[in-house]
Formats: C-alpha cells, sequence, structure tokens
C-alpha cells in the first residue's frame, strides 16, 4: 500500500464517521466533488494546503488523516502502521 492509498482509507473513514457526501465535504472545504473522489481512491496524491482543509472539514487534525504512515531514513522507505 503506498502512502496515497492509506491517506485514501484514512479521509474516507474520517468522511464516512461524519456522515456526509463527498459533495457536502467538498463543499466544506472548497473542492470539487470529483477532487474528494480522487483523494478517496487513491488517485492523487493531497498537497498540505488540501490536507489541512479536509482535517478542518471533517473536524479532525492532519496527523489522523495521516495516521499510520511514516517514514524510515534508514530503510529509506515508507513504514504503515494499522
Amino acid at each position: 500500500m503506498t502512502p496515497r492509498e492509506h491517506f485514501a482509507t484514512n479521509l474516507l473513514k474520517a468522511r464516512k464517521k461524519k456522515n456526509i457526501s463527498q459533495e457536502e465535504l467538498g463543499f466544506r472545504c472548497d473542492l470539487h466533488r470529483t477532487e474528494i473522489s480522487l483523494l478517496e481512491r487513491g488517485g492523487r496524491e493531497p498537497r498540505l494546503g488540501t490536507i489541512i482543509k479536509l482535517a478542518g472539514s471533517l473536524d479532525t487534525t492532519p496527523e489522523q488523516l495521516c495516521e499510520g504512515i511514516s517514514w524510515s531514513p534508514t530503510k529509506s522507505k515508507y513504514l504503515y502502521k494499522k
């Protein structure tokens, strides 16, 4: 699983927890619904500003949307926690 796919899973869970549609989330953070869809499917890697908008719109934090993703400089690879 790539960092983008892991973020997508976290974003989808956060949106469903708030019980809102992709369209509503897009409205709340000034992004188009198709952008939300791409992010939730792992089709696009979000920019920092987008992560902040999404977190604020979902009443969560950027850290929670990126939860479980880290980098190991000694192994030169991403690490994932469940």
